[in-house]
């Protein structure tokens, strides 16, 4: 699948992006802190998601970096569009 035809997903929710993550063992997506525990058991990196809602980051150790956390995720739907 090329760039451009990421680009042209649909885009429902708040973010749709890649699973990566960082040097602190941080799963994110964009600028989103994912949950740990929701990627360890349903996902992984290199999944595409759709992060459906965001709350302000209770951590204080990784705030700096991500101040919007999503526990509500799923695998964004990547069906050629019309």
């Amino acid at each position: 699948m090329s760039k451009d035809s990421h680009e042209k997903l649909p885009q429902k929710g708040v973010y749709t992006g890649v699973i990566e993550k960082d040097e602190n063992n941080n799963y994110f997506c964009g600028e989103y802190l994912l949950d740990y525990k929701t990627v360890e058991s349903n996902f992984k990196v290199g999944d595409w998601v759709t992060i459906k809602s965001v709350i302000e980051n209770p951590s204080d150790i990784s705030y700096d970096k991500y101040p919007k956390k999503s526990r509500n995720f799923d695998k964004a739907n990547h069906k050629p569009g019309n």
